[in-house]
């Protein structure tokens, strides 16, 4: 009998953990070239190469109106003034659809491009896809991408009550 249940145990873990694994690709690593893309946004098309020679935030982010991309969003477009300063756009993507973050942006007030990845694609290209069994998220990741396209940071463990800083703080690091 306990050969059974350890049996069904380690069944189950494999039937669980292995998918999760498996689905999960790389993120592209710091000093490489940002995966180029396009993406419809709540103002149209956007493309990563319309930004070359600028700084750009490229932020993913779980679920539109959930609390901490609320505070993560709003703490972005508080931050817009410095962004432009110092010549970067701040891009968000989720996998929501553009009708949501057409909501988003007129519920919270956002003034700045939120990106929908519906097909995953460019999530999954930024390692940046989560599976949870049958439902998919983005992983809160950031990456800063400089002027020449190429990632110059990526921050895979973000704090969204911090974050904007930490990356205005990175900026000016790099522009130094």
């Amino acid at each position: 009998m306990v050969r059974i249940v350890i049996l069904l145990a380690v069944v189950l873990v494999l039937i669980v953990l292995v998918p999760r694994l498996l689905s999960r690709s790389v993120a592209p690593a710091e000093g490489s070239a940002a995966p180029d893309f396009t993406l419809p946004s709540q103002e149209g098309s956007v493309s990563l190469k319309d930004y070359r020679g600028k700084w750009v935030v490229l932020y993913f982010y779980p679920k539109d109106q959930t609390p901490g991309c609320s505070r993560e969003a709003h703490n972005f477009q508080v931050d817009q003034p410095k962004y432009a300063e110092r010549n970067a756009v701040v891009l968000g993507v989720s996998l929501d659809s553009v009708d949501s973050h057409k909501k988003f942006c007129a519920k919270e007030g956002l003034n700045f491009k939120l990106l929908a990845d519906t097909e995953h694609k460019v999530t999954g290209a930024y390692g940046s896809l989560m599976n949870f069994g049958v439902v998919k998220i983005a992983a809160r990741h950031t990456f800063l991408i400089d002027p020449a396209g190429k990632v110059a940071k990526a921050y895979t463990s973000v704090d969204p009550v911090r974050h904007s800083g930490e990356v205005l703080a990175e900026l000016d690091a790099l522009q130094k």
